[in-house]
């Protein structure tokens, strides 16, 4: 696959110019699908290798092409010194934790792998907007012996790191905010990646944010190695070539890192959604959609969930938590598009530790159907919209009913086009699925675009009210959390309409 630049608008190297909040140089924060070959060695899709080193995106994949440059070489520092990003071919240094979200006074377990052998570090950074860097580091770990693991295990597509020997753990004190962190793991000579994962608290809030571990890890190609890695997506044949969904695994385990450089793709919708909740001070619980999925849960202690990213693949025990939710009048908030598509189980991994194993049969072999909406569930039902189909080029948000609340002191008139809100993937309502049970229901934006075959499409934005007076917002595409808080995203429009949203949920008679 050719080095052409990536024109998506979920371009981490585009996207990400602006900032580093873990002080670090670029992070790909969200990676994209294409992956290729150079002399054997992945090569990040990011990697624009003709770009002018200047500033701006340029210097970004400028400094891509150099980590690119420094993973075919690895004996040798990039001209600027500083860290480069470890890769999944030489597994410079790689890790996972081997729990989900943990609370203050428990412990987070990190196993490492280290090649070659050496001395390591981790910093351990919490998400947030801290006047604008966007993270701030809390701690950093005493100098850690790193070893070369064992190779991972495959099993029917498989990979689970679940035998690892543990390298470092971490008590949480109880001190320490409830949030999103990200550990930093630094070895002697300068490779880096990243772990990403959550602090919770069951103590109520106004608004609890659910970080959509399990979508994540439902596209997790690691190893992206050419030969080993494998996702609910992907898979490699004996060539070293990418082989699409039909190939791919039905189940991934937790229990390995994430490709690349350690964090998911697609995490920048929830980094983008938290950097602008806690810059205008919202009271915010975190959770993970595992905590959902087991029970860890109570709506109840919460005015309004909050649901910042892509977040495709829900269990049973998802929908039920987030209706009983509703029903009992909490809000829930959607921020991204093709929310609840896939159905999942969770099991146990081999080592015995509960919810570590993700399966999704899809469409092959006999069973019974995988999508929600095939089920006498469809999405509609909880959201109020549903999954139309992918955005190939962004298009503008079209603004329908200016007139409502949501639009209030936004500047938004009917009609009006907000650039580039469009993108993605984009959901609608389907008239012939039924509706959840409403008082009051409003389409707030109404936006054709153009899909990959040339036919005319449309995304629409929704907002009901629940019987039980909860509201419930899905916004119907992938570019309305970076526009919260993304450089060369952000629109003061989408703020405000966030804010009031929030507001409205949030407000105490």
């Amino acid at each position: 696959m050719g080095s052409e630049q990536v024109r998506r608008w979920e371009s981490g190297a585009l996207a990400h110019a602006v900032t580093d909040p873990f002080g670090q140089g670029p992070v790909p924060w969200l990676r994209g699908g294409e992956t290729y070959f150079e002399d054997g060695q992945v090569i990040p899709w990011y990697v624009d290798r003709d770009a002018d080193r200047g500033t701006g995106a340029g210097a970004e994949r400028a400094e891509a092409a150099d980590r690119a440059e420094a993973a075919r070489a690895p004996g040798r520092r990039r001209s600027g010194g500083g860290p480069r990003a470890a890769d999944d071919v030489h597994r410079q240094i790689k890790g996972f934790t081997s729990q989900g979200a943990v609370a203050p006074g428990e412990a987070i377990d990190f196993h490492v792998t280290v090649d070659p052998p050496q001395e390591f570090a981790v910093d351990v950074y919490r998400i947030g907007h801290y006047g604008g860097d966007g993270a701030a580091k809390i701690t950093t770990s005493p100098r850690l012996s790193g070893i070369v693991q064992p190779p991972p295990l495959t099993a029917d597509r498989t990979v689970s790191c679940h035998h690892w020997w543990l390298s470092w753990r971490l008590p949480i004190p109880s001190y320490w905010r409830i949030g999103a962190y990200v550990a930093v793991l630094t070895t002697a000579d300068g490779y880096r990646s990243h772990v990403p994962f959550t602090v919770r608290s069951r103590d109520p809030a106004d608004l609890l944010l659910v970080l959509p571990d399990i979508t994540w890890q439902a596209y997790n190609l690691y190893p992206e190695d050419g030969r080993t890695g494998a996702s609910l997506y992907h898979a490699w044949d004996e060539n070293g070539r990418l082989l699409g969904e039909a190939d791919a695994a039905t189940t991934v385990c937790f229990d390995r890192p994430f490709a690349g450089a350690g964090l998911p793709l697609h995490v920048g919708h929830a980094y983008d959604v938290i950097r602008f909740a806690e810059r205008y001070g919202y009271d915010l619980a975190y959770a993970d959609a595992r905590d959902l999925h087991a029970g860890r849960i109570d709506p109840t202690r919460y005015r309004g969930m909050l649901f910042p990213g892509h977040d495709e693949y829900w269990s049973a025990a998802m929908c039920r938590t987030t209706e009983l939710a509703r029903e009992q009048g909490t809000s829930l908030v959607f921020l991204s598009a093709n929310t609840m598509y896939w159905q999942v189980e969770l099991s146990s991994s081999p080592s015995g530790a509960s919810d570590r194993l993700l399966t999704c049969r899809k469409r092959r072999g006999p069973g019974r159907p995988v999508l929600w909406r095939e089920v006498d569930r469809a999405e509609q039902q909880l959201l109020g919209i549903q999954y139309a189909g992918r955005v190939p080029e962004p298009h503008p948000l079209i603004v329908r009913n200016a007139g409502h609340w949501l639009w209030e002191a936004t500047g938004a008139h009917e009609g009006d086009e907000i650039e580039g809100l469009v993108a993605g993937e984009a959901d609608r309502y389907f008239p012939r699925t039924p509706l959840p049970e409403h008082e009051e229901r409003t389409l707030l934006a109404h936006s054709p675009y153009t899909d990959a075959d040339g036919a005319r499409r449309h995304q629409e934005t929704s907002l009901y009210r629940a019987p039980s007076g909860a509201w419930v917002f899905a916004s119907g595409t992938f570019a309305w959390s970076p526009a919260l808080d993304r450089p060369g995203h952000v629109d003061p429009r989408i703020q405000r309409a966030t804010a009031n949203l929030l507001d409205h949920i949030c407000k105490r008679d």
